[in-house]
């Protein structure tokens, strides 16, 4: 299996087989990303006349331009192309303000090897090391360019951070070789499978994929499409930001060459769901919720296609986000009705407690390496997710799944120890260990709704004084637990937070967006897609239940700097002792230890996540949500039918909460 911190996009000779094969062996024992091409991605305009030459990128590195053909002066004129290609790529995403001409960094920054044949991996580590900070950004700067993972350089700048969290934020983020080949390798089957865990970076994947299609072809009818309306109609907003990001120069025809909806539609408007509009196309019958499940009305639309043989296609390419929320029958749909392809991507597990991790479909790229998270920080939020710390275990996986999830496993010949770590990540590299913590746990007296206001105000202060560049913007706050005292205590918080900070506060359960210049305040129902540099996750006391830990999982990997964990002080202190513990094991060595539940337990944990997984109906699910909320009985008639009407037949739980929510607010108003 190809590393993760190798691409290769050249062909491989016998010419340059010996140091391709040995600077992929470096870059995965070292762990060091390294990129092998012969062009610029992402334009194929780019060409050069020149045979036998690579190009070989590594961050903080010299760009090496290596000579394997035999004429010098072909050589030298493919040197120069590509030099003055570099410039114009840097000039058209506007980063030649930021990094100057090419002759400005030319010279220091540009390595040619006319004999390719005299380069080893001891000349190449020693001779392309550039030590400079300011340098090595400016090179990282370029790397980005050439493998069109390009940065927002406004963001980023050259100028090298003096600080930690600016070091984060204005890191130039690069794609790893996985993600690089997901989008410039070309398809040739029917569909393409990608998955990995939250933070991977599937959607951004996704969007440069659609980009690449609509610009490579221009009369091909392509939709983007996912489960949840919220969802569909987010990336809607996302897909002309990225394009003018990216500089597509071609105006977007909305329902013409490119659509992005959600799965199902309406009647009276076929372009209102990638399944509406495959019925139309195809003039077949359209089935609504109340007409059956959403599974069996894309089984009847399959079998009404293959009955009318018509050689015709509804779309030429689908792209399909979150796909583990879609039975097997939609992405079958899907690909009987794309000329050319279909790209599936999905989560490995959207909830630490799915009783299968292993992909049904053994995916084509498999995305392990969460680059939103610190490494610690993830992996305490799965341990305390999964209740790893503690004697009974809430979640185990096998080898192979904890490898799937991005693990590196050590254990001892018995298997009754076990040592989980993770692979470093470039993000964060600029943190060190031993001189900062990823999670902090704050456990004090949090009876009162000032008391743990006070507690939130204490955490935001401490962020502050640590990191004076902080903005409102780069904290989040999570309420975690059930019920209305979370919005008790959203209101205080929106009193105090503004009289201590000065700061403005933003209740996104109630906007249901991120307001530029506020502090961010949520349930846990509305973290999905967002990250923050800095998370304060309040709850009064950790129980047991699944939901419960699943959201402390969300909740914990939504920063990409530090989780605080605020803590009633009156918890059980067995179990709170086994997660500090922990905790302190991450910290300080950088892996987990965890002693492996026996076979009983093993089959106790799966018989218990298998009953809770059971899908309730969708009675009993409102009927749930509705004592949650204290809805009066007299409401609840009424507001299950606007529920039923909002929300279609393949809910999601979080959606019908605040879809509940929100109407029995305005009942109430209306009553008086």
């Amino acid at each position: 299996m190809t590393s993760s911190f190798f691409f290769l996009q050249t062909e491989k000779n016998e010419e340059n087989q010996q140091l391709l094969d040995v600077l992929e062996e470096w870059a995965s024992s070292e762990k060091k990303q390294i990129y092998v091409v012969d062009r610029p991605l992402g334009d194929e305009k780019y060409e050069y006349g020149h045979e036998g030459h690579v190009i070989i990128l590594a961050p903080g590195r010299k760009i090496c331009l290596v000579n394997f053909g035999e004429a010098d002066d072909d050589f030298e004129e493919f040197v120069e192309d590509f030099i003055e290609d570099l410039g114009s790529i840097s000039d058209k995403y506007n980063y030649k303000d930021s990094i100057g001409r090419p002759r400005k960094w030319r010279d220091q920054l540009i390595w040619e090897v006319p004999d390719g044949h005299s380069l080893d991996i001891d000349a190449y580590v020693e001779e392309s090391f550039i030590s400079d900070p300011s340098k090595r950004r400016v090179s990282e700067l370029l790397i980005s360019l050439i493998t069109g993972s390009i940065n927002d350089i406004e963001r980023t700048r050259s100028d090298v951070p003096d600080n930690l969290l600016d070091k984060v934020k204005k890191k130039i983020i690069l794609f790893d070789g996985d993600q690089t080949r997901f989008i410039y390798q070309q398809i040739d089957k029917k569909s393409v499978h990608i998955q990995g865990l939250s933070g991977t970076g599937k959607t951004e994947l996704l969007l440069h994929k659609l980009r690449d299609i609509y610009v490579k072809n221009p009369s091909a009818k392509i939709v983007l499409t996912c489960h949840n309306r919220i969802l569909a109609y987010s990336l809607q907003k996302r897909i002309p930001e990225f394009f003018n990001f990216m500089r597509v120069e071609q105006q977007i025809e909305w329902n013409k060459r490119l659509w992005c909806m959600h799965a199902w539609g309406s009647q009276s408007n076929p372009n209102s769901g990638t399944y509406r509009y495959i019925c139309s196309h195809f003039d077949i019958p359209f089935f609504t919720f109340g007409d059956g499940s959403f599974d069996l009305a894309c089984k009847r639309a399959i079998k009404a296609i293959e009955e009318k043989k018509k050689d015709t296609f509804a779309f030429d390419y689908i792209l399909i986000d979150e796909s583990q929320d879609f039975p097997q029958s939609f992405i079958d749909l899907c690909e009987v009705s794309a000329r050319e392809y279909v790209v599936v991507a999905g989560d490995v597990f959207q909830s630490i407690f799915d009783a299968k991790i292993r992909p049904s479909i053994s995916p084509d790229f498999l995305l392990s390496k969460c680059y939103r998270t610190d490494p610690r920080a993830l992996m305490f939020a799965h341990s305390l997710g999964m209740g790893l710390f503690e004697k009974r275990k809430l979640r185990w996986l096998e080898d192979d799944e904890w490898s799937t999830c991005g693990y590196l496993v050590e254990t001892n010949p018995d298997k009754s120890f076990y040592r989980l770590r993770r692979e470093p990540l470039r993000r964060f590299e600029d943190i060190s260990n031993s001189d900062f913590d990823s999670v902090a746990i704050i456990e004090e007296d949090t009876e009162s709704d000032q008391e743990v206001a006070d507690l939130v105000i204490k955490a935001i202060n401490e962020i502050c004084e640590e990191h004076p560049t902080t903005t409102p913007d780069d904290i989040g706050i999570i309420l975690v637990d059930s019920g209305r005292t979370i919005y008790r205590l959203a209101d205080k918080l929106e009193q105090l937070i503004p009289r201590k900070t000065g700061w403005p506060v933003n209740k996104a359960f109630e906007t249901k967006m991120r307001t530029a210049g506020s502090i961010f305040i949520s349930n846990r129902n509305n973290v999905k897609g967002l990250e923050f540099p800095f998370v304060i996750c309040v709850s009064r006391r950790i129980n047991r239940s699944y939901p419960y830990r699943n959201s402390l999982y969300m909740t914990l990997t939504r920063s990409f700097l530090k989780s605080y964990l605020i803590l009633s002080s009156s918890q059980d202190e067995d179990m709170m002792s086994q997660i500090r513990y922990g905790l302190s094991i991450i910290n300080e060595k950088g892996f987990i230890e965890a002693q492996p539940p026996t076979e009983e337990e093993r089959s106790e944990i799966m018989t218990t996540i298998t009953q809770a997984n059971v899908k309730a109906s969708f009675f009993d699910l409102c009927e749930n949500i509705f004592d949650e909320l204290e809805v009066l009985p007299i409401f609840r008639k009424e507001l299950r039918k606007v529920v039923t009407a909002t929300s279609g037949e393949d809910f999601d739980r979080d959606e019908v909460l605040e879809i509940a929510r929100f109407n029995y607010t305005k009942m109430l108003k209306k009553e008086g």
